[in-house]
């Protein structure tokens, strides 16, 4: 039975979050056929995704959209959306939404009084609410892909495969496991040879080799020394440990071998307490490992008790691999 999102989305646990959407019938999203050439829904993506990191309070850290399916690795920033004063919150959503004619008359100094200012501010109030929520996050990406699509291939029904998967990362371990995984996505699918070569993911727009399909959004930054009172507003790691830890893994994963050939293993994967071949092995299977949740056991077992449960599918995956 499908979990609701109050099942895998818990914010006081973590921000960051790894989704995935996949075409139904796993039929083309991008990429190219004998017949058909749908590369440009790619731009689609980038560009939507670009509006909606203006628009929500939610940062991407890593991307990879492939021919039939999408990743994203996002962290929530529910501070954020609280500090927006009530205007910069309907900025926000009519950047894609309009506004009921309760609210422009509030805007406007034409209120006929307290009860209808009541009213306004609770509107503001849900879409301050929404603006920090995943599913809102994804409803606005997904649909809007689905229209184009429909349209296009001048046919209707469902595009995507239903409900976005949605997988909570618990501490800085998971958040470097999954980045690399998604980062390493066309590498592991064998159409890019390197990292410079893999289209359409975060990482070749943060090396700067994009060509096409260049995010013109925010990616969320790399601590670099970052005081660490601001360090929850970037990823915890150094950008150059990051690249050196996934151009060693894209070796191994392209070369398709799990014996560690490489002279040096990088620094960051030593301090991360991960032994290579779990590493490589979570970098290979991570979607089948694990479930709605990837971090240490305890936790998880913190995050089991927020929920109501006493277990999770992927406990001993997480236990393996985290502690």
């Amino acid at each position: 039975m499908p979990r609701s999102r109050k099942q895998q989305i818990a914010l006081h646990q973590t921000s960051y979050y790894h989704l995935v959407s996949r075409c139904v019938r796993r039929a083309f999203l991008c990429g190219i056929t004998d017949t058909y050439n749908f590369e440009h829904r790619r731009e689609w993506m980038t560009e939507r995704l670009a509006l909606l990191t203006q628009m929500f309070a939610i940062d991407i850290a890593a991307y990879a959209l492939m021919t039939n399916h999408y990743h994203l690795v996002v962290r929530v920033d529910t501070a954020k959306a609280k500090s927006w004063s009530k205007l910069e919150v309907v900025q926000h959503w009519q950047m894609l939404f309009h506004l009921p004619a309760l609210v422009e008359r509030e805007l406007t100094g034409e209120s006929t009084g307290a009860a209808e200012k009541q009213v306004v501010d609770a509107m503001i109030e849900k879409y301050r609410e929404r603006l920090s929520d995943i599913s809102w996050f994804m409803r606005c990406l997904n649909e809007h892909i689905a229209r184009l699509a429909n349209a296009e291939d001048e046919c209707t029904g469902r595009f995507w495969e239903g409900r976005f998967k949605c997988q909570a990362l618990l501490g800085e371990k998971a958040l470097l496991s999954v980045m690399a995984y998604v980062d390493l996505n066309p590498m592991r699918a064998k159409i890019a040879e390197s990292l410079q070569a893999s289209d359409y993911t975060s990482i070749q727009n943060r090396l700067g080799n994009a060509v096409r399909g260049i995010f013109h959004g925010k990616l969320l930054p790399f601590s670099e020394g970052i005081d660490a009172e601001k360090s929850q507003e970037h990823i915890p790691y150094r950008f150059a440990d990051y690249l050196e830890l996934l151009a060693w893994t894209g070796q191994l994963i392209h070369a398709e071998s799990c014996a560690l050939t490489q002279p040096k293993i990088p620094i960051t994967l030593n301090s991360l307490g991960i032994s290579p071949n779990r590493w490589l092995h979570n970098c290979r299977k991570l979607e089948e490992l694990f479930h709605v949740v990837i971090g240490p056991s305890k936790a998880v077992k913190q995050l089991c008790q927020a929920f109501g449960q006493h277990w999770l599918q992927g406990q001993v995956a997480c236990r393996r691999c985290f502690g």
